[in-house]
């Protein structure tokens, strides 16, 4: 009796574990990472850049999709009807995912989402064509005050980091301008460079990327950035005005503990390789290292204060 007892424990240790290691060695094969706006917009550039990293930290790769939307609603709203099991990510930005279900139903609620590490922040800033008459902010606002409505921001779609700042901007400056809200970063830019608005309030990366093509007239930051030294912040010019976006990858909500934070334990990783570094600083992103332990106590904090900047903004009820 006692031989045959011995032996089922061991079978039994021997058929758990596989499933033992498989949750040792997570990740075991490729992860799906959905990117929810177009291609070309910062949440696709610095999820390329975490790309090149992803194996050598994981190791395993990486595949990137995209599902445009809403403004980021359109996947969101979905991410939670994604199998749990860690294979498939979805990035997630602040203030967004507070800022839309306060405008009515967009087919999720803040507290729904599971971000597990946001790892990028990028500032607002206002752009205008290389051959647009505003040579400064002044001269925008100026314009802007006589002639209310006239002046149009493309922007990275609705109730987003920069239609927050543009609705600021109007406040602080007395002014009224026009935003036009576009599925991504990307879309918002062509409509810029093309000629269809009268400028962009877009993030502060899109000035890397189209050279001079563009021109920077103030941004949205305490400082300013060392990739643009040149460009004076809000503050300087006068008005009172700090704000952008954060970026991360969330999971949906039946995923184990364990797994989340294998994801946060990943991304943060990427975020300590030189290269990545690198890469994400001559962009113009601004790293940050907020991961699944911290997330509930930022997440209240910038929970909060996004409410009452939608207030004061007369977005919500």
């Amino acid at each position: 009796m006692k031989i045959r007892t011995v032996t089922a424990v061991l079978a039994a240790l021997l058929a758990a574990a596989p499933f033992a290691v498989r949750a040792e060695s997570f990740p075991s094969k490729p992860i799906t990472y959905i990117i929810p706006f177009d291609a070309g917009g910062e949440s696709d550039i610095s999820a390329r850049f975490q790309q090149t990293d992803w194996e050598k930290v994981s190791g395993q790769p990486v595949i990137i999709q995209y599902q445009p939307g809403a403004g980021g609603a359109q996947a969101w709203s979905q991410l939670n009807q994604i199998a749990g099991d860690g294979y498939t990510i979805m990035g997630i930005n602040l203030p967004h995912i507070v800022l839309q279900p306060l405008m009515g139903s967009v087919g999720y609620k803040t507290a729904d989402l599971v971000p597990v590490n946001f790892f990028h922040y990028t500032p607002n800033a206002i752009f205008v064509p290389k051959d647009s008459p505003y040579k400064t902010l002044a001269e925008l606002v100026t314009y802007a005050k006589a002639n209310p409505g006239m002046v149009t921001f493309a922007g990275s779609g609705s109730n987003s980091a920069n239609q927050l700042g543009q609705a600021q901007f109007d406040q602080l400056a007395g002014i009224k301008t026009t935003y036009v809200p576009f599925s991504g970063t990307g879309p918002s830019v062509t409509a810029v460079l093309g000629g269809q608005t009268t400028g962009g309030f877009n993030y502060v990366t899109s000035g890397m990327n189209q050279g001079d093509a563009m021109r920077m007239l103030a941004v949205s930051a305490e400082e300013r950035m060392p990739a643009f030294p040149d460009v004076p912040t809000f503050k300087e010019l006068g008005y009172d005005l700090v704000g952008g976006a954060y970026r991360g990858v969330a999971v949906p909500a039946s995923t184990p503990e364990a797994v989340r934070q294998q994801v946060s334990d990943i991304v943060t990783k990427i975020n300590q390789q030189p290269d990545f570094i690198k890469r994400m600083q001559d962009g113009g992103f601004v790293l940050t290292d907020i991961g699944y332990k911290q997330m509930p106590d930022f997440m209240v904090r910038q929970t909060k204060e996004y409410e009452a900047g939608a207030k004061a903004l007369g977005i919500g009820n």
